[in-house]
């Protein structure tokens, strides 16, 4: 068994279990961690919890050396605001290379043995001679990471349609699978700038509550289905999931409500 937290690599990096090492954290605290190669750094997210090995698979789990202390959190802070003036290295790179990739952010390692570059394109990019300059300039590890729009909203995020920070930049730790029927069996608008988020895909709230809409969708008729009610046969042209309840058009033209109990 383990006891692990969850934490957030960097700023904007995976969330990922760690070792704790029998040290006790607090959910926002800044720690410094295992790296790859060297030392890394992140935030905890969630209190400690006890794992079984199964859990785990089969690569061990990376370790948290200690909580970051006011030297490291000084490291930290100037490490980002180094980002600002590689990224307009990069930046400046592209632009001579004529890459068709578009650079979105940058993060520094902890001891800065790495800067990894994130960015997006349409295709593939061979961008191996641009590594290299960097990796001359900089005298550090470099790597260039291709992300989808999605997780560029994730990184740069904003405010969503709800008026509330984007979910995907404070707490979901994937993005799930979002489809358009979705959309549909909640009664929602198909338009697409009333369902889509700032990334320009479907919001990934749309997920939230799809498994209570096909819940209460048992047992419910569909649009169109012809059934029999109390004042008389007639065509569904309405369906209330949450209500469970149904508006049917009567053969003599009157509207009905016909109400479902959930089983």
């Amino acid at each position: 068994m383990y006891e692990v937290v969850q934490v957030r690599l960097r700023e904007a990096g995976k969330i990922v279990y760690y070792s704790t090492g029998g040290m006790k954290f607090k959910s926002g605290d800044y720690v410094i961690l295992e790296g790859d190669r060297g030392l890394d750094y992140g935030q905890v997210l969630s209190e400690s919890e006890v794992i079984l090995d199964s859990d785990v698979g089969g690569d061990p789990l990376k370790k948290v050396l200690r909580k970051a202390n006011q030297w490291d959190m000084i490291q930290i802070e100037k490490n980002k605001k180094k980002v600002r003036e590689v990224l307009d290295t990069c930046g400046r790179k592209i632009a001579e290379k004529r890459l068709a990739m578009k650079l979105v952010d940058a993060e520094l390692s902890f001891d800065r043995s790495k800067i990894i570059f994130y960015f997006t394109a349409e295709g593939r990019v061979d961008f191996r001679n641009l590594v290299k300059e960097l990796a001359g300039i900089f005298k550090t590890r470099i790597e260039l990471k291709q992300i989808g729009v999605r997780d560029e909203a994730k990184m740069l995020g904003g405010l969503g349609p709800c008026g509330r920070a984007l979910c995907c930049a404070t707490y979901l730790k994937d993005f799930e699978p979002v489809t358009i029927k979705m959309a549909k069996e909640q009664n929602l608008s198909l338009n697409p700038t009333k369902i889509s988020g700032l990334c320009g895909r479907l919001m990934c709230c749309l997920g939230y509550e799809h498994k209570t809409y096909k819940d209460l969708m048992k047992g419910l008729p569909s649009m169109g289905a012809v059934i029999k009610s109390e004042k008389g046969s007639g065509k569904v042209i309405s369906v209330n999931v949450l209500r469970r309840s149904v508006t049917v058009e009567l053969e003599s033209g009157s509207h009905t409500e016909v109400s479902y109990k959930k089983d």
